[in-house]
């Protein structure tokens, strides 16, 4: 009954790059080699993850490896975005498996990152542990909502995760040249400029969508 519920929940996914990522993600598939299977890509993402917070942490004494991180994402998000798609298209889905390595080692990689912008000093060890709380939370928000309504969020308003992968990416490259930014008169490094932001965005995400899921939940089970 579980893998049923997991297997039939309804995927969310409107965000801006949705169309063309999907377009894209359809033509890797069509194309992958046989012997590559999901659990390969899942691996290649997480393995990116763990090499992008070392590359922050080492680009600290060489920019230039702010390069590597991003080249890492990008393979983050052809192995994490990749294995469910090829999975689909080989009609080789294995439901509860693949919801749960899937997700658990997206909220591991996310633990590697912020972890190597603390290390590496781009980013206050408060700001990042506070990106990672917010991160969690929202994700322990998505997963009971798609356990209790049936649901998958993937995307809020128009952004998910492959928009914040560009961001990051973006972010990275403004770290090579100014890795401080001024406001009011203050000086404040960039990502925790970005981090702050990114954190208040996720909580604001996780109580709105909590009020909303909360309201449906109990006019769905009224006393």
């Amino acid at each position: 009954m579980k893998s049923k519920k997991i297997e039939q929940h309804q995927r969310i996914q409107q965000s801006i790059l949705a169309p063309a990522e999907a377009a894209s993600l359809r033509w890797f598939a069509q194309r992958m080699p046989s012997w590559v299977n999901s659990d390969h890509l899942t691996l290649i993402g997480l393995v990116a993850m763990i090499l992008a917070g070392l590359f922050y942490y080492l680009s600290q004494w060489n920019l230039l490896l702010l390069h590597l991180v991003n080249l890492m994402i990008v393979a983050n998000w052809f192995g994490d975005s990749l294995d469910g798609s090829l999975a689909r298209f080989r009609n080789r889905l294995r439901p509860r498996y693949g919801y749960y390595v899937d997700h658990i080692l997206d909220n591991f990689g996310v633990l590697f990152v912020t972890t190597g912008l603390a290390l590496g000093g781009y980013m206050n060890v408060w700001v990042s542990f506070a990106v990672l709380v917010a991160y969690l939370l929202l994700n322990i928000n998505i997963y009971l909502a798609t356990s209790t309504i049936g649901v998958f969020q993937i995307s809020y308003w128009k952004f998910g995760p492959t928009e914040l992968r560009v961001f990051l990416m973006i972010g990275n490259i403004f770290l090579i040249y100014k890795p401080v930014v001024g406001i009011f008169g203050q000086h404040f490094l960039l990502y925790d400029v970005g981090g702050t932001v990114a954190a208040i965005g996720m909580f604001t995400i996780l109580l709105v969508s909590t009020v909303m899921n909360t309201r449906k939940l109990y006019c769905l089970e009224r006393l």
